[in-house]
């Protein structure tokens, strides 16, 4: 019997892609959740005028990490079997959305990961040389630290077993989220596996904001940020301080 799932899309701005991923992305999940992140652009009107869709809204941009913590709580709330998440820029492929599922049906896996790089890193491609450069950096020190064989450390499409969430409490609200993510999958003895999805980069030109704009400054505030949940980890400590794996 094929499992529950929701879909969910955090959204910053995204108005010229939404209805178009939306279209997509509902010929392959019947639940989408779309947590708008404060957006300023018309994406919320645009949101509005998609019925059977769920969605939050932020004040203000809460940040990336915010808005998977905030699907991850639906998901939960709501009794579905998997979540997966994915960008609404249209780098990542609702036709992909099928490949995850069948993944999960093997039942071996409380995380599947997207890997645009599942061959490694020196591809040709439109994806920036800075990005690739950081993440190959930040993918290695994973793997050495955290022993997890990962090819891709900061794909957002990702598929994630719902009952497996309680052992995830993602509190760092912005980009560097899936810092504080594997640390706490490593940790907890979840199962990772990826999956391979496309690379697609059609707008190169899109930025982080702010400081994280500088390549030095954005690869510092990851390593900041792992760094801080390995200790945490190495205390026996949550975010949230008093070392339990289920606190609200």
């Amino acid at each position: 019997m094929p499992q529950e799932h929701l879909l969910a899309i955090p959204v910053f701005n995204e108005h010229r892609y939404l209805s178009r991923v939306l279209a997509k992305a509902r010929l392959y999940s019947r639940s989408i959740l779309v947590v708008d992140e404060g957006s300023t652009d018309g994406t919320a009107d645009t949101l509005r005028r998609h019925h059977g869709i769920h969605y939050i809204t932020h004040p203000w941009n809460l940040g990336y990490g915010k808005s998977v913590s905030d699907a991850f709580e639906f998901a939960q709330n709501r009794g579905y079997d998997w979540l997966i998440t994915m960008d609404c820029d249209e780098q990542h492929e609702p036709t992909c959305i099928p490949d995850f599922v069948a993944a999960w049906s093997h039942d071996d896996a409380d995380i599947i990961s997207g890997t645009r790089y599942p061959g490694g890193f020196d591809v040709n491609g439109a994806a920036p040389k800075d990005r690739r450069r950081i993440n190959r950096i930040i993918t290695r020190t994973i793997n050495q630290r955290l022993n997890l064989g990962i090819t891709d450390a900061f794909c957002g499409f990702k598929a994630y077993r719902v009952s497996a969430l309680e052992h995830l409490r993602i509190t760092v609200p912005g980009y560097a989220m899936p810092m504080q993510l594997w640390v706490q999958a490593a940790r907890a003895g979840l199962r990772v596996k990826e999956l391979a999805v496309p690379l697609i980069y059609d707008d190169p030109t899109r930025h982080f904001g702010g400081v994280l704009d500088d390549p030095q400054v954005r690869y510092a505030h990851y390593m900041d940020v792992f760094e801080s949940e390995m200790a945490n980890a190495a205390s026996g400590l949550l975010p949230c301080g008093c070392g339990c794996l289920a606190c609200p």
